[in-house]
């Protein structure tokens, strides 16, 4: 007994020395140590019960409970049973003795650790573990630790982690599932008790008929006299035992509702009451009493209240998150949503103290939070099935979810909402589309509520209905979308009005233009307060009451121009001439309000308040360029349509857009501006090509600019954006034009010249190359070299995908500067920012352009760089030039993929030196580094070679298919293969798990498309080494998140040969497997039935991984020298 006293002496000032802030980490360590050292003792655990009932210090009793966690969850094998049962009887006793002294930290640790043996030992070593549990919830002085117990056990029995058998988890689940009437029935008449008891008592009288709390909605809602009446009795006030029991009782019952199976067990009883205690959360006469007695207990009491709300809440969502409704439940379920939308009606009623944003303001935020969690999982998983029901009047939770929606009290609560609309209208339009009969019928019911919420939406977009809302969102921190918290707010509204504008396009149409119409009248009314000063022109517009009311209005103007953008889909394809008036009309105001604002020159005026004012112009300006971009598709079919009969008013149209578009092509225009005029160029050119963009002054005036040298060189972005233009211009086939009208000999002609201008500079490197470069003269070059092939560059990808003579064109004029490009390489080839960019205009050109090129020239490139690439410049460049270096041979490869998969025979004289150059260069410098640099590439350049050229490697021979009636194949280039599949096979060994799941991907498309697992060299030599390294992957637990596609690879590869899996390999994979005795193996390789269907069999693996793991951490917690049975 003595030591036992020292013992819990040094322990303690072990303890109080290890938590003193004056301890150094080294004293710390040697104390972890031996505290550790102390654990691994047998019989250990003797001390720590005596510890546990003779120490009030806290880091005493939490270091004894982790000693017996630590037995009980790694060393409960080799623990004699006389020990074992010891250990079950004292703890309890000790808990019961202790509960109402210990902090709740221990308490509800000692509690896990009784669960940690239940776990283990229940029903056949502990067989009264669940039975005691339902005792201590039974008995008044031990409910709540009752309640805490039956919670641990649920998360620790239903849900249990690894360090179980398979068997032992699905007995565990089968022993709770049988309990759960049981426990079920006695939390509801804990709850049902307590309400009962208190509401006795409570002193408020019932609301009298006529106040109005049970209007028609309500009724009409709940269908029955008696529950309404019952959900408007008062809410009763509850004592602080009552508060804490019931909250306890609604944390079981939100983990149990997590796993349990709907089913009949959860009685409407138990959801009425639930229902009960979720008023509790929008009860806001808590929050007033606490506030009127100003007492922090009070205070303390409102929020306890609102915290039965969220909790009841909480058991609402996990019922209402299962997508799998037996029948039965379905009739449940309708009375929960009646239930739910009560509280829905009760929270966003108006009364005189009250508006419903204040009323919602009261409310708990968390509250609020789960109830709009439950309004998106109603919307999500059950409208469908609800909205069948002819007593639930949908569109009155509509007309309530509306107004829950636009008095949310955070911006985020908002976006939640608005959210759930926008599910609701996805529902609402797949809905539509699958019923077109009575697609009248269903938009009709629902048309005045999507009117309702598009004005709603709008207005709430608008400075001038809701500016203080929204001055408060940021417009400058980007988020992880790269946006502002003004830009998601207004895309997320946008996306409202489009998905109404769907449905409903001429309401949609009506509701926004004049909106739009009444900010534009401002906007063109600023010409008459432009005056001229001595600096320029200035906005007289100086009183601050009046700059504010400007401000505002052009901010909603902004947004009214993005919304009107966004509509134009709608406007186009089979509706186009059905809404062709109305767009028209939006076009020919879109381009009078962009050639205002170039004319008058709003982007440079003055004013009184140029911080805000001026981006506010500018912002006007490049929206209303971005809004008329958005209609290229419309001008594109408005030009189909007229340009045979009368194509004035589409000729006025373009050359009006072309005038605004113009000036704005300067380097003295903000680069918002001219970035928008840019893109509306380049639609216009690309999108709408009409035949005369060439001849118009304007267009030939932005052509002399760009190719005069003399003239300052726009900014990079834009630069690139207006020769996309130009040459656009005169390569894209023109619309509605037979091949002989195209005028192709002209247009090569001033493209050619055109790239000529372009590239002038650039050509004149060549004689320079090779000779050494100064520092100075090196960065002028490298400035040339990155201006022109980024041009280039953009010029080809904009052909790619077009007709083959606009193709041939774009090669002509710019044949000169790709041989410019081949010659330059070399001198550059240590320079790897200059080589990236070259790599980059290659790989451009070899996707777009590579039957243009012709094959002599191809093969001259490839040559080069294969050349080039020597296994010591590939070294240098992924070793030591950092991620540059990598990028540049990622290019690299990326051209080879190119290569190797063009189909017929012009470039299979290159596989052998692209596989060596694979295998003997790049592999090897790559293979062991853990960096996944240049890794994921050489993959795909190695599955491309097989995937496009399996014939190199697998000649199927016809005469042999007929002889034989089936292919046997020559193998070709064998050791090729098997080298590329060992890289495949030492991929999946390292940590990377985005390799691991793209390698794995090309393995199983191989065998999709050519039987790869089938053929012999495969089956014979490789296969159940990949199924070894596949099964030792989900072993180790190194790539969790791919065990569904790890478990169906395995699948795929031991079906092509499941009598050899079955009889060779699982025995030999177990008999392998260290850590596990020869009884173990047995049982595993038993459990492993022989299924030949894919569920069966994945789950067969997955129960073998779990069971080898836990075999393995039994094995390695028992003492040394353990006999086991």
């Amino acid at each position: 007994m003595a030591s036992e006293e020292a013992s819990l002496r040094a322990l303690e000032s072990l303890m109080t020395e290890f938590f003193h802030n004056c301890t150094t980490n080294e004293r710390k360590r040697e104390i972890e140590e031996l505290l550790n050292n102390f654990a691994q003792q047998i019989g250990a655990w003797r001390f720590c019960l005596y510890f546990l009932s003779s120490t009030r210090n806290d880091y005493v009793m939490m270091y004894s409970l982790t000693v017996f966690e630590n037995l009980i969850n790694k060393m409960w094998l080799g623990v004699p049973s006389q020990d074992k049962m010891e250990i079950r009887s004292c703890l309890p006793k000790l808990l019961l003795a202790h509960h109402k002294t210990l902090p709740y930290f221990i308490r509800n640790k000692l509690c896990k650790v009784i669960v940690d043996i239940g776990r283990q030992d229940w029903p056949m070593f502990y067989h009264d573990f669940f039975t005691n549990i339902l005792q201590l919830i039974q008995s008044p002085v031990t409910t709540p630790l009752g309640l805490i117990m039956l919670k641990t056990t649920s998360e620790e029995l239903a849900c249990p982690r690894e360090d179980l058998s398979v068997a032992r988890k699905e007995e565990l689940r089968k022993l709770l599932l049988e309990q759960v009437q049981t426990v079920l029935g006695l939390l509801t008449g804990i709850l049902e008790s307590i309400w009962d008891k208190h509401s006795a008592t409570a002193a408020t009288p019932p609301p009298s008929p006529t106040s109005g709390e049970s209007g028609d909605l309500l009724s009409s809602l709940l269908q029955s006299p008696s529950a309404a009446k019952l959900l408007n009795q008062p809410i009763p006030i509850l004592d602080t035992d009552s508060e804490y029991i019931c909250s306890l009782a609604l944390e079981c019952l939100a983990h149990l509702f997590s796993w349990i199976p709907l089913s009949t067990s959860i009685t409407p009883s138990l959801l009425t009451t639930i229902f009960h205690f979720a008023r509790f959360g929008c009860d806001t006469r808590a929050r007033k009493m606490s506030s009127v007695n100003g007492s922090s207990h009070s205070a303390l009491l409102g929020q306890e209240r609102g915290r039965l709300g969220v909790l009841a809440m909480a058991c609402i969502n996990e019922l209402m998150s299962k997508n799998c409704v037996p029948m039965e439940f379905e009739e449940y379920l309708l009375r929960m949503f009646q239930q739910t939308f009560y509280l829905l009606q009760k929270i966003t009623k108006e009364n005189n103290a009250h508006t419903v944003k204040s009323r919602l303001e009261e409310l708990d935020e968390s509250y609020i939070e789960k109830f709009t969690d439950f309004l998106r999982l109603f919307v999500s998983v059950h409208l469908r099935r609800i909205e069948s029901y002819s007593q639930f009047p949908v569109v009155e939770f509509l007309a309530l979810l509306f107004k829950y929606t636009f008095h949310q009290p955070t911006h985020e609560g908002y976006f939640s909402c608005l959210d759930i609309w926008t599910l609701f209208l996805d529902y609402l339009t797949s809905k539509i589309k699958s019923r077109l009969a009575d697609k009248e019928a269903v938009l009709n019911r629902y048309e005045d509520a999507l009117v309702l919420l598009l004005t709603e939406v709008l207005n709430r977009i608008q400075f001038r209905y809701n500016q203080a809302q929204l001055e408060e969102l940021d417009d400058e921190t980007l988020d992880d979308d790269q946006q502002t918290e003004w830009q998601r707010y207004l895309r997320q509204s946008l996306e409202v009005v489009a998905k109404v504008m769907e449905l409903l396009p001429t309401h949609a149409f009506s509701t926004l233009f004049p909106v739009l119409q009444d900010n534009l009248e401002v906007y063109l009314g600023l010409q008459q307060f432009v005056v001229t000063s001595g600096t320029g022109h200035r906005l007289n517009i100086t009183a601050e009451n009046d700059c504010r009311r400007l401000h505002c209005s052009l901010r909603d103007l902004s947004s009214l121009l993005q919304a009107v953008g966004r509509l134009a889909e709608y406007f186009t394809g089979d509706v186009f001439a059905a809404r062709f008036n109305d767009a028209l009309t939006v076009v020919e105001r879109l381009v009078k309000v962009t050639l205002y604002g170039s004319q008058i020159k709003l982007y440079n005026i003055e004013t009184a308040v140029p911080s805000v004012l001026k981006p506010d112009l500018i912002d006007v300006h490049a929206q209303s360029l971005a809004a008329l971009q958005a209609y290229a598709h419309w001008l594109a079919q408005f030009y189909s349509e007229v340009h045979r009969q009368n194509p004035e008013q589409f000729i006025s149209l373009v050359s009006t857009a072309l005038e605004a578009i113009i000036p704005l092509i300067s380097c003295k225009v903000q680069e918002k501006l001219l970035l928008s005029a840019c893109h509306l160029l380049v639609s216009l050119a690309t999108t709408v090509r009409p035949v005369f963009l060439i001849s118009i002054p304007a267009v030939q005036k932005v052509f002399n600019r760009i190719t005069d040298t003399s003239a300052q060189r726009l900014p990079d972005k834009a630069q690139v954006l207006v020769c996309r233009a130009l040459s656009n211009v005169l390569l894209l086939p023109w619309p509605n034009l037979p091949e002989s009208e195209q005028q192709w000999a002209v247009r090569s002609t001033n493209h050619a010249s055109l790239v000529s201008a372009l590239t002038r500079d650039y050509r004149q490197l060549k004689a320079t190359a090779s000779l050494p470069q100064r520092k100075v003269q090196l960065e002028d070059t490298k400035v040339i070299i990155h201006q022109t092939l980024s041009v280039l560059e953009d010029i080809v990808e904009s052909v790619s995908g077009e007709s083959t003579k606009s193709r041939q064109i774009c090669y002509q004029s710019l044949q000169e500067s790709v041989q410019v490009s081949l010659a330059l390489f070399p001198a550059f080839i240590h320079q790897s920012d200059v080589t990236d960019e070259m790599l980059s205009f290659f790989l451009t050109l070899f996707q777009g352009l590579r039957v243009q090129m012709g094959v002599p020239f191809t093969e001259q490139i490839i040559q080069t760089f294969l050349n080039m690439f020597t296994r010591e410049q590939l070294a240098e460049s992924i070793l030591h030039e950092g991620s540059t270096g990598c990028r540049v041979v990622e290019k690299f490869l990326k051209i080879l993929q190119v290569v190797v998969q063009e189909p017929g025979q012009v470039f299979k004289p290159f596989l052998p030196s692209v596989i060596s150059l694979c295998m003997e260069q790049v592999y090897p410098i790559i293979a062991e580094r853990s960096s996944p640099d240049v890794k994921a590439e050489l993959f795909e350049l190695l599955f491309r070679v097989l995937h496009h050229n399996w014939r190199y490697f697998f000649k199927s021979s016809v005469l042999a298919s007929v002889q034989r009636g089936v292919a046997e194949e020559q193998m070709e280039n064998e050791a090729q293969f098997s080298a590329i599949m060992q890289a495949f096979g030492q991929s999946f060994l390292q940590p990377d798990i985005h390799l691991f799941k793209q390698n794995l991907f090309y393995l199983e498309t191989l065998n999709t498309k050519q039987k790869l697992y089938h053929k012999k060299i495969f089956r014979t030599t490789m296969l159940f080494q990949f199924v070894n390294v596949l099964l030792q992957v989900l072993v180790h637990k190194s790539h969790d998140l791919l065990q569904e596609e790890i478990g169906i690879a395995t699948y795929n590869m031991a079906s092509v040969d499941f009598d050899g899996f079955y009889s060779a390999f699982l025995p030999e994979f177990l008999a392998s497997c260290d850590g596990v005795d020869s009884n173990q193996k047995n049982v595993l390789g038993r459990n492993f039935k022989m299924d030949r269907d894919l569920p069966s069999f994945t789950q067969n693996v997955h129960r073998l991984v779990n069971d080898l793991r836990y075999y393995r951490l039994c094995n390695d917690s028992l003492p040394p020298g353990t006999v086991k049975l």
